[in-house]
């Protein structure tokens, strides 16, 4: 008697073989591009860390960047929104966050620039803007209103605009991300 494995390979064999390498290969080629469209595409790659020259950015005077498709708020705030800012009890806010906890030098202030309601853009960037009551930024759409920190003082909105990750690379430089 001869044993089953020692029985040399078969034409089917190989066809099974055959037939489960090519599966193999076909349901590898076919889910492929499903696994590399759930990756961040080159544009939002580039995007990933934004450097801002701050040089040109007088007291008062504000500049919007593009960081992860999200506008971003860079002020230069004068002495006078530093201490309305810093004068803000816990009571007065809706999200108590201290204005030291938000900017890392007081002068400056680095925030996402989208309301946390309902994800509207506000107004306060521009000369002329609509501020809001306490001076900051206010959001036209549902009557959000935000201080000189970016804190959320009046409106429906709930939480405080996001202050993203960002450090000084020197005096005149801050890499956001």
């Amino acid at each position: 008697m001869s044993d089953a494995s020692q029985d040399p390979p078969t034409r089917r064999d190989f066809l099974l073989l055959t037939g489960t390498a090519m599966t193999a290969v076909g349901t590898g080629a076919a889910v492929w591009p499903l696994i590399d469209s759930l990756s961040p595409s080159a544009e939002v790659l580039a995007l990933a860390t934004v450097e801002v020259n701050l040089a040109n950015i007088e007291a008062g005077q504000s500049l919007t960047v593009v960081w992860r498709s999200k506008p971003v708020f860079v002020r230069h705030r004068t002495e006078q929104e530093i201490n309305q800012a810093a004068q803000a009890t816990e009571r007065d806010l809706i999200d108590p966050e201290a204005d030291s906890a938000r900017a890392v030098r007081p002068e400056w202030l680095v925030i996402v620039g989208i309301c946390t309601h309902l994800g509207c853009i506000p107004l306060g960037q521009k000369t002329g803007d609509n501020r809001g009551e306490f001076g900051g930024w206010f959001c036209p759409c549902h009557g959000s209103h935000y201080d000189t920190s970016g804190r959320i003082r009046k409106g429906p909105a709930p939480k405080n605009l996001t202050v993203p990750e960002y450090r000084f690379l020197d005096d005149t430089r801050i890499l956001i991300g």
